[in-house]
């Protein structure tokens, strides 16, 4: 019995081991003939994928909100996103928290014909997962569960959606949970490092750098929450995805009577405000000398996502630092020197106002200058000689074959979709996406990075042990942060009061 279970085990490993991608390749090649020496001799057909389009799945509900449907019956599930037209920039002056504590509290704190713990229960129920937050910019609530319990769950999204109940227990735990979290907010080199680069970014006074304190959390109310709900959730604000196991026709059908009888409010959202302080380039540090490494960003402003350098752009930085270890930042910093696990950079293009660019990594305190000094060389390299035709291949093919993973999956396409009606992105942006990639050439990157990429404007924050960093590694004094900063002025930040936000006037 044994030897013919090993002899039944053989066969079946045979026989998988013949229905095995490579072995079916080698059969094909075999029986054409043309076995490769080599594998990098392997020849592949070419990819051709068309991507959707965006009014294939747009439909426009008869109370104006827009809505995404793309149907797959893989698996019996339905998600269904809405994108809110809100955020945290909307938060009166002392009242900061307020968008993001309501918009936790729409989902935790029950609806009016349901207590928070009745709601819980529904949704575990029915084994949905629903949620609810605001952003900076935007608000976002999910739905996901089996599909043949859509209706009733859509009952529990929508009732969640317009008649919260804000329950005071529930508001009391999150505030006391804030807070708590609050006390911890210098502990974490990276959440300081994040804190003070925004602030060195975009100034202490615009929105994104706007922290909740103490006092602003504790004077929250009810009320201001009801009031806030009321003035941005509606169905004018209302951007739908909606994805799975479902029937097009019938779901604009459940949408609509959903939402049926709920007044449109039409009044316009005010505009998300624009930095007004300009980044004044320097060496800035923080310390923290309970750490062994440092953290380090290093950039300046931005630009704007409708930029027609964008395409060039986004190459130039894939072979700067964005491109992971076929960039050059990560190669030199990480592979050739050691100096780093992780070191890369972004570009940011903002939509509402410029994004940043950004250079980080994290190493020993001893090394944190010299891997500073690398990426200065590679910002300046990038500026003063082209880089090589397969830098620029390799870069342009991964974006181009990254370019499907977009639209994946029917969730990615109704997401994306969504997303694009929400920041108002041309319709024709995907279409043209991978020839403009394609169009990039070694002049062009070398353009841009002459014109976007600014050693003259650089903002250098290090968080760390800056005695150690300052002495950094001995043999190697050519290169310290003292040197880095041109003025040789080295600009300290201390640790704010971590429930006030209220900075020392020394460091």
């Amino acid at each position: 019995m044994i030897r013919k279970r090993k002899m039944l085990s053989a066969l079946l490993a045979l026989a998988l081991l013949a229905l095995s991608p490579a072995s079916l390749l080698a059969q094909t090649q075999q029986q054409q003939g043309n076995i490769p020496a080599h594998p990098r001799d392997l020849k592949y057909t070419q990819l051709n994928y068309t991507p959707p389009k965006r009014d294939q799945y747009r439909h426009t509900l008869s109370n104006g909100a827009v809505v995404y449907l793309v149907e797959d019956h893989d698996l019996p599930l339905v998600n269904v996103s809405t994108l809110v037209r809100t955020g945290s920039y909307l938060d009166p002056a002392g009242k900061e928290g307020l968008a993001a504590l309501t918009g936790s509290q729409i989902r935790t704190g029950g609806t009016a014909s349901k207590t928070a713990e009745e709601f819980d229960e529904a949704a575990d129920f029915l084994a949905a997962n629903i949620s609810n937050s605001i952003g900076a910019t935007q608000g976002n609530a999910n739905l996901n569960l089996l599909s043949k319990d859509v209706d009733q769950g859509l009952a529990l999204y929508f009732d969640m959606l317009k008649n919260p109940r804000f329950q005071e227990d529930r508001i009391k735990l999150s505030k006391s949970q804030i807070l708590q979290s609050m006390e911890r907010r210098n502990d974490r080199t990276d959440a300081i490092e994040g804190r003070e680069w925004s602030r060195l970014m975009y100034g202490a006074n615009h929105f994104s750098t706007k922290e909740t304190t103490k006092a602003s959390v504790e004077g929250i109310t009810r009320e201001d929450m009801v009031a806030f709900h009321q003035r941005y959730y509606n169905p004018a604000g209302f951007i739908f995805a909606v994805s799975g196991d479902f029937n097009t026709k019938e779901m604009l059908a459940k949408l609509e009577t959903a939402m049926k009888g709920w007044p449109v409010n039409k009044q316009a959202v005010p505009d998300v405000p624009k930095p007004t302080a300009t980044p004044v380039a320097g060496v800035y540090v923080v310390n923290k000398p309970d750490v062994n490494q440092g953290r380090v960003s290093i950039g300046h402003t931005g630009g704007m996502r409708d930029n027609p350098d964008s395409y060039a752009i986004e190459i130039m930085n894939d072979i700067l630092g964005g491109g992971g270890f076929t960039s050059r930042i990560t190669s030199r910093v990480r592979s050739d020197e050691g100096l780093a696990y992780s070191a890369g950079s972004s570009y940011g293009l903002g939509v509402y106002y410029p994004g940043v660019f950004r250079a980080a990594f994290q190493s020993k305190n001893p090394t944190t200058s010299q891997a500073i000094d690398i990426i200065m060389e590679e910002i300046n390299r990038l500026r003063t000689a082209k880089v090589s035709a397969e830098e620029l291949e390799t870069a342009k093919n991964s974006t181009i074959e990254f370019f499907p993973r977009i639209f994946a999956t029917a969730a990615q396409i109704a997401g994306t979709f969504a997303q694009d009606e929400y920041t108002k992105r041309p319709a024709d942006y995907w279409t043209t996406y991978r020839d403009r990639i394609r169009a990039v050439t070694t002049d062009d990157v070398q353009r841009v990075a002459q014109k976007y990429l600014q050693p003259d404007k650089l903002v250098v924050l290090v968080v760390g042990n800056i005695d150690e960093i300052t002495k950094g590694n001995p043999d190697k004094p050519q290169h310290s942060l003292t040197k880095i900063a041109k003025d040789g002025q080295i600009r300290r930040i201390p640790l704010p009061d971590p429930l006030t936000m209220v900075y020392p006037t020394t460091p």
